[in-house]
C-alpha cells in the first residue's frame, strides 16, 4: 500500500490564513503584496485578470462594486488602527528598576511590557528559568502588571528584553534602567539637655 504524502499548505506571512482566505481578513492589501513577493505562481492563480473574472462572473457589476468598496473601507480602518497601535508601542518604554533591599541583595522590577502583547506568565517562567531565580507578577500603583525578579540581573534582563522587542520588530522602543538605592535614615540629633537653673 502506497503512502499518500500530505499536501503542503502555504500560510500567509501577514495574517497566517491560507492565501485563499486572505480576502476575508482585514489586512488583504498587505497579504496580496506578501503573496506576490513570496509565491508568484499562487498569486497569479488567485489574482490574475482571468482568475478575478471567473470569481466575479456570477455577480452583478453593481454588487461587485459595492463589495469592493465595503472591503476597501474595512481594510483602510484596519490599517489606521494598526498604525495607531504601532505608534503607541514605539512611543512606549520598558523600565527596569534595580532596587537595593540591603547592602548585598537586590531585586529588579520590570514595567511597561503589557503594551507589547507579551504573555507575562510565559515571560515569568522564562526569567525564573533563564536567571535561575525567583520571579513574580504584581500590580503596581497604576494597576498595571510588572515583573519582580530576585537578584541583580538588570543587565541580563535588559539584553533579553531588547532581543524580544527586536523579534517583534520594535527595535525603536527604549529600555531604560534605573538604579534605586535604599534610603538610609539619618540619625536624629539628641534632644537638647535642659540647663540647670541658676541659684538666686
Amino acid at each position: 500500500m502506497t503512502e499518500i504524502a500530505p499536501r503542503p499548505i502555504t500560510y500567509c506571512g501577514v495574517c497566517s490564513y491560507p492565501p485563499e482566505y486572505c480576502e476575508f481578513g482585514l489586512s488583504f492589501k498587505k497579504c496580496k503584496e506578501w503573496l506576490e513577493d513570496n509565491h508568484q505562481e499562487l498569486f497569479q492563480k488567485l489574482y490574475s485578470d482571468d482568475a478575478l473574472a471567473n470569481a466575479t462572473s456570477t455577480l452583478s457589476l453593481e454588487k461587485e462594486e459595492q463589495i469592493s468598496k465595503d472591503l476597501e473601507k474595512k481594510q483602510a480602518r484596519e490599517e489606521k488602527k494598526q498604525e495607531r497601535e504601532l505608534q503607541k508601542k514605539l512611543s512606549s518604554k520598558v523600565t527596569i528598576k534595580r532596587i537595593e533591599r540591603n547592602r548585598r541583595k537586590h531585586i529588579i522590577s520590570i514595567s511597561g511590557l503589557e503594551v507589547f502583547n507579551i504573555d507575562m506568565k510565559k515571560l515569568l517562567k522564562t526569567f525564573a528559568s533563564k536567571f535561575a531565580t525567583g520571579a513574580s507578577v504584581i500590580k503596581n500603583a497604576e494597576k498595571k502588571e510588572e515583573i519582580l525578579v530576585q537578584g541583580d540581573v538588570s543587565d541580563d534582563a535588559k539584553e533579553y528584553i531588547e532581543k524580544l522587542l527586536e523579534e517583534k520588530g520594535l527595535n525603536e522602543v527604549k529600555v531604560e534602567q534605573i538604579d534605586e538605592k535604599k534610603k538610609v535614615k539619618k540619625a536624629q540629633p539628641p534632644p537638647p539637655q535642659p540647663q540647670p537653673s541658676g541659684s538666686t
